[in-house]
């Protein structure tokens, strides 16, 4: 989007920042769901599951989404007033972001139906939506996803707080515009 005075460096696009802003309570959500299966005990246990599976799930097609709308609509430039190595790492983190918000639901829909759950009955998609099952029970493949799953969440984590972090940093320290961007 073209430069304005609220805007010196560019800002989103109206559709990238709906992106942006749906995807951070989902992330929060999924996030706090997925980090509290493994402590609950009791038959609430697979609602979590469908709440967590179902978040994960939409978190994926909003991030597919949301790269088919970059590759349309690019968002702007980072400016030239930042130093390249924070240009860059705001590059990586954002690519890391983008893979993690993929990857992530992928190996979790992939470790439930290698555990023989597919999203079908009581864990179906948003309640109600049967995804057909695509594998055979194969657990061992199953620990193996789940392992994976668990390692990107822990990572998802640093990279939030590292963007936020960037954010505010940038709004409060630098005072360079940047989070204005998204708003």
């Amino acid at each position: 989007m073209d430069a304005d005075p609220r805007h010196p460096d560019g800002s989103y696009d109206p559709v990238a920042k709906v992106f942006h802003w749906v995807t951070v309570p989902l992330m929060a959500m999924a996030l706090a769901s997925g980090f509290t299966i493994a402590h609950v005990r009791d038959a609430s246990k697979l609602g979590f599951y469908a709440i967590h599976e179902s978040l994960g799930l939409t978190i994926l097609l909003l991030s597919l989404a949301r790269i088919a709308w970059r590759q349309w609509r690019p968002p702007p430039p980072l400016p030239e007033h930042l130093p390249l190595p924070l240009r860059r790492l705001a590059k990586g983190t954002h690519h890391a972001l983008y893979a993690v918000l993929v990857l992530q639901p992928l190996l979790g829909f992939f470790a439930t139906n290698a555990f023989g759950f597919p999203m079908q009955g009581a864990t179906a998609y948003l309640g109600f939506i049967d995804l057909p099952k695509f594998m055979d029970k194969q657990e061992a493949l199953a620990w193996v996803l789940l392992g994976a799953h668990q390692v990107l969440a822990w990572l998802i984590l640093p990279l939030l707080l590292a963007h936020v972090a960037a954010a505010i940093w940038h709004h409060a320290i630098r005072r360079d515009g940047m989070l204005l961007r998204m708003l």
